[in-house]
């Protein structure tokens, strides 16, 4: 193993890369030749990519797949999905087009808001802290006026700064709850920069508020990723007879199985994770796809999930006067502007092939995709079960895994038509192949 090194964030990237070949892999030229492979042959491509985070040596492909035939709100779309798992873009197409004859996917934004928060002690009065935010309030506004500007054009910027006593959680905790609407942005870097002009400011005035220098210190300031106020719905709606399909030969009884498979994910919380990142397998390929934060709206999400002390469902279905109905809410603060969007070439793509939607439309097909999803897997399950399918998507992947032969892949395929896919029944079935 390595010692510890100095200075290595400023070597090149092909330094780099012979110090980790060589230091960690006995065959190092072969692992210097298989890395470089994944170079992209546009230097300028490549220096895009290599700029993108720290420390660089190569690419990390995943496959940049479509689902076509979605209908949301009257419109078609074919959806971009950046994803490495068997079935799920073969699965969100399909619930499309079952959907697509059945007046498709409606979408509304519920609201937009986000939020930041300073977080400060403070051992004084409370109720002499609040009469002095109070009085500073508008010199919160004032003081940000130069980062908010642009943003206040399109219609956005800081919504409120209201002060939030949190003392019966943790001994002299206090914190500014700021909420913000930042458009068709994201908004990070945004909510980041004015918190912390808000955090200076706080800081220079206490120091006119009595002993208040002393008494209070503000210990970060940060945006949040649980945005509850910024969430969107999804649903589909039709008559139960209209279900009928051939896999659905008796909706009634399909929807009845359907319906309490969900009330198991509401209830179940060991159901509800993956019930949940069923929903994510489409949410989380498309928020990739349009070069957002995936790891944010995983993580707001899931709190979402949990907002009633229970980790839950976040999709519920219901029957009234004869009509199936299944919809889900989701928090997600997107952006279609700044980041990856302007600069990685197939988030790009991806967003021209979405119509170049604003931030507002992009959450309503991201929903979408994640409802999508679930109602595939939840029909799956209650009908043929979701191991047929899937391990049949999966069988592409096993057979690579043994570097099957063009003849041997067509011999599975046909062998597999009637028998249950698994590794080992792969396996077997190469290895008489072979002899």
């Amino acid at each position: 193993m390595a010692s510890n090194i100095k200075g290595f964030s400023k070597w090149t990237k092909e330094e780099k890369l012979q110090w980790i070949a060589k230091t960690y892999f006995s065959n190092s030229e072969e692992i210097i030749a298989l890395i470089k492979t994944y170079w992209n042959s546009d230097e300028d491509v490549q220096k895009l990519h290599d700029e993108f985070i720290e420390n660089t040596l190569t690419n990390f492909y995943l496959p940049f797949g479509v689902a076509p035939n979605f209908v949301i709100n009257g419109r078609n779309y074919t959806l971009p999905m950046v994803i490495e798992e068997s079935s799920v873009v073969a699965a969100a197409a399909k619930a499309a087009k079952f959907w697509s004859e059945r007046g498709g996917f409606k979408a509304t934004v519920l609201n937009t808001e986000k939020i930041g928060q300073v977080h400060f002690t403070y051992t004084g009065d409370s109720a002499a802290l609040t009469r002095f935010i109070d009085t500073i309030r508008p010199q919160f506004f004032s003081d940000t006026e130069a980062l908010t500007q642009n943003m206040r054009k399109r219609g956005g910027g800081i919504l409120d700064i209201a002060l939030r006593d949190k003392t019966e959680l943790l001994e002299n905790y206090y914190q500014l709850h700021v909420t913000f609407d930042t458009k068709d942005s994201m908004g990070a870097n945004f909510i980041n920069s004015c918190l912390e002009q808000i955090a200076a400011t706080l800081k220079e005035q206490a120091r006119h508020f009595d002993s208040a220098e002393q008494e209070l210190e503000v210990v970060m300031s940060i945006l949040s990723n649980y945005v509850p106020n910024c969430c969107v719905r999804a649903s589909v709606s039709c008559a139960v007879s209209d279900l009928t399909s051939s896999e659905i030969e008796n909706p009634e009884e399909f929807v009845a199985k359907f319906m309490q498979a969900v009330r198991i994910a509401e209830v179940e919380p060991f159901r509800a994770v993956t019930h949940n990142k069923g929903i994510m397998n489409g949410v989380d390929a498309l928020v990739l796809a349009t070069g957002n934060d995936f790891r944010a709206v995983e993580a707001g999400v899931h709190a979402y999930a949990s907002r009633g002390g229970s980790y839950s469902s976040l999709s519920h279905a219901k029957v009234e006067d004869g009509i199936f109905t299944f919809w889900l809410d989701l928090p997600l603060a997107l952006g279609t502007v700044g980041g990856l969007t302007s600069l990685h070439p197939m988030v790009k793509v991806a967003l021209k092939l979405l119509g170049s939607p604003n931030a507002e439309e992009l959450m309503q097909i991201v929903a979408v995709a994640g409802l999508a999803q679930n109602f595939a897997a939840l029909k799956s399950l209650t009908t043929t079960g979701i191991q047929q399918g899937h391990m049949k998507m999966h069988l592409k992947n096993i057979l690579n895994q043994f570097k099957a032969t063009d003849e041997e892949r067509r011999n599975a395929v046909l062998h597999f038509e009637k028998n249950i896919v698994s590794h080992s029944a792969v396996v077997e079935l190469l290895e008489s192949l072979r002899k």
